[in-house]
């Protein structure tokens, strides 16, 4: 298998673990929630729709979306097959108390490595980006192998954000499992890879995180004015935010003339690109917000 050629931007299958509806901080006044989570899902291709609610745990809440390489169609596998098993595998780890809100890597590694220890074949590439808020200490906790991402917005402005990772243009970090004999062909990036930080967040913050679907159509600016129109924290208004965003995206995705974030690296690195970029386009929403029984 040749690992050279970049995944086509058009083939791309994603799942996610949404985080629990609500979950509650009894500290020092104020009390801080998370409110219900919204989300919106655009699958273009033959992807996995999962939705994988986890319990309420009393440390963390944690959150997650994997995108898998869909390269690997061309030799028959079907992508949304590893994406879809990696955040099955970190959610039951998470269900069975085995992760620490502080350390969302770790999850990453026990799921990944859980998966090459499988004796069920499985064979493909995702990235994947993990967030926890340790309840404890008001600290959101994050890792993120690849292209896709999270924001933090405050009063308008990105305060806080995750890394992209890329091998060279369009070729994202990525976990793999190649099939025998290929093991050292095939891309495979190591869990310990991902990019880690932790932020403090405070009551207002609005927490995003999606796939590269939605970044490399919308830049933050774009995507800063969506949430602008936010204006409550109840669950029909983040809900309509998270379908407006991703709608937005998917439009502009399909836009010939459109000087795409995607367009606009691809010409940065000598090629003639212009346009969106036809992808799935999963978006999390959520704010941090007071809580009153």
């Amino acid at each position: 298998m040749e690992t050279q050629q970049p995944s086509s931007p058009l083939q791309r299958a994603t799942t996610l673990i949404p985080c629990s509806p609500l979950f509650r901080l009894r500290l020092a006044p104020p009390w801080i929630r998370v409110v219900p989570l919204g989300r919106s899902i655009d699958l273009q291709s033959r992807s996995s729709r999962r939705e994988l609610r986890l319990r309420r745990d009393v440390c963390g809440l944690i959150r997650g979306v994997a995108d898998g390489v869909g390269g690997w169609r061309d030799y028959g596998v079907d992508p949304s097959q590893f994406s879809a098993t990696l955040m099955k595998t970190c959610e039951r780890l998470v269900k069975e108390g085995r992760f620490t809100p502080s350390n969302p890597v770790g999850i990453l590694t026990s799921g990944y490595y859980e998966l090459l220890q499988n004796k069920v074949p499985l064979l493909g590439s995702s990235t994947a980006c993990i967030v926890a808020l340790d309840r404890r200490s008001h600290r959101l906790h994050a890792c993120n192998l690849g292209d896709s991402g999270f924001l933090v917005v405050r009063e308008g402005e990105v305060v806080h954000r995750s890394d992209e990772q890329q091998h060279y243009f369009n070729t994202p970090f990525q976990l793999s499992i190649a099939p025998p004999g290929a093991e050292g062909v095939v891309l495979s990036d190591s869990p310990e890879a991902a990019d880690s930080s932790s932020f403090d967040v405070q009551l207002g913050d609005i927490i995003l995180t999606a796939t590269d679907g939605l970044f490399d159509n919308m830049p933050d600016y774009m995507i800063l004015q969506e949430l602008k129109k936010l204006k409550t924290s109840n669950y029909d208004s983040i809900l309509q935010t998270a379908q407006s965003i991703a709608k937005q995206a998917h439009d502009l995705a399909y836009d010939p003339n459109y000087m795409s974030p995607f367009a606009q690296f691809a010409c940065d690195n000598g090629l003639n690109v212009r346009g969106g970029k036809p992808d799935d386009i999963t978006v999390l929403l959520s704010i941090v917000a007071e809580y009153t029984d």
